[in-house]
């Protein structure tokens, strides 16, 4: 198909949203997007660009002083009767507007059109940021070209509704175990009831109290909660094992083992086994390009209540920030929409900042 990201269509950041969430990309299926952006890069002169899967990166060569990165992924979740795009006034609706089409075409239509920024950029147009972390195009690119990540400081396009979300919360998810003995439910005396084992588990988490921690103006909210309960044999059978499933978020200043640690200690004498875990990030506030985007921005950022790709970065040393037009509450939703002001703010922002 001809590829719908045209000249008339890069210089205007509202249409390329709607082209782009035009272009049908659930996770696992981004190739043609990933085509019709690497097509568009590598006709801009003023970029080098490589690829690898349906990850497209394009970079300055400019001797500039710093680096940064502006990073956006290109899948969706699954279309659920919002595809095509339609407009309503001045809102654009359709799977993938918040969640983060916009913050994309941000990004794509500065690199396509700025060939002079400030900085050295590096623009990373990365698949499958909404499934598992082995197919994460960051993932993929930190193990394969750890040499394309490497940068002074990063942005990465997330819906954030236009105001600055710094860092973000650890995750850690556990399996909380009790056990029993099987009987006959007519003769239950003779077993021992997991699932009535549980209810400790239960009221220790109803009983929780979760920290507030405020780091860099910046305050996080954790949380532990159940998510998940199973258990049971049959109808007539006392249950010999039960799981509650437990989702902890945790502020940036703790690590994945002092998380651990932390489950440990609330829910001690319980067998736990971790089945998930990833870290925060710190809010990343003081590198000389963190300051100049927060004065670009001219909003005091606020915390990122949630896991995102900033940790990746958080990880290899490079201080990140949550930044992009959509607004996070509608995303994944059925009537998932972006304010086209906000798309306009957002292009005008970036802009400003990178042109110094």
């Amino acid at each position: 198909m001809a590829n719908p990201l045209t000249p008339d269509v890069l210089v205007d950041p509202v249409e390329l949203t709607r082209a782009l969430v035009d272009i049908e990309s659930v996770s696992r299926d981004e190739k043609v997007i990933a085509d019709c952006v690497e097509d568009v890069l590598r006709r801009a002169g003023h970029l080098t660009v490589e690829r690898v899967g349906h990850t497209v990166m394009a970079r300055t060569e400019l001797g500039r002083g710093q680096r940064v990165v502006l990073a956006g992924h290109l899948d969706t979740v699954p279309i659920n009767d919002n595809w095509p795009s339609t407009v309503v006034d001045d809102l654009i609706y359709g799977c993938g507007t918040s969640d983060m089409k916009s913050g994309v075409a941000v990004a794509l239509h500065l690199a396509a059109t700025l060939p002079d920024p400030a900085y050295d950029v590096t623009y990373l147009f990365y698949e499958a940021e909404e499934i598992e972390s082995e197919y994460n195009g960051l993932n993929l690119v930190a193990a394969a070209h750890p040499e394309w990540l490497r940068a002074d400081f990063a942005v990465l396009l997330e819906p954030t509704y236009g105001v600055v979300e710094a860092g973000c919360q650890g995750t850690m998810r556990a399996l909380v175990r009790t056990h029993g003995r099987r009987a006959h439910t007519a003769r239950a005396w003779r077993g021992v009831n997991a699932i009535h084992a549980a209810g400790e588990v239960l009221r220790r988490l109803e009983d929780y109290h979760p920290r507030t921690v405020t780091i860099d103006g910046c305050t996080y909210r954790e949380g532990l909660n159940a998510v998940r309960i199973s258990g049971g044999v049959a109808g007539n059978v006392v249950p010999d094992e039960c799981a509650v499933e437990v989702n902890l978020r945790f502020a940036p200043d703790r690590s994945e083992s002092q998380a651990l640690a932390h489950l440990h200690e609330v829910f001690d004498g319980f067998e736990l086994e971790i089945t998930d875990s990833a870290p925060g990030a710190l809010p990343g506030l003081a590198a000389p390009a963190a300051r100049e985007f927060l004065t670009a921005v001219g909003v005091a950022p606020a915390a990122k209540l949630g896991w995102t790709d900033v940790a990746r970065f958080a990880q290899l040393g490079i201080p990140a920030l949550n930044y992009g037009p959509g607004d996070p509450a509608l995303a994944h939703a059925p009537d998932e929409h972006v304010e086209i002001g906000q798309i306009r703010d957002g292009a005008a922002t970036l802009h400003r900042w990178l042109a110094g």
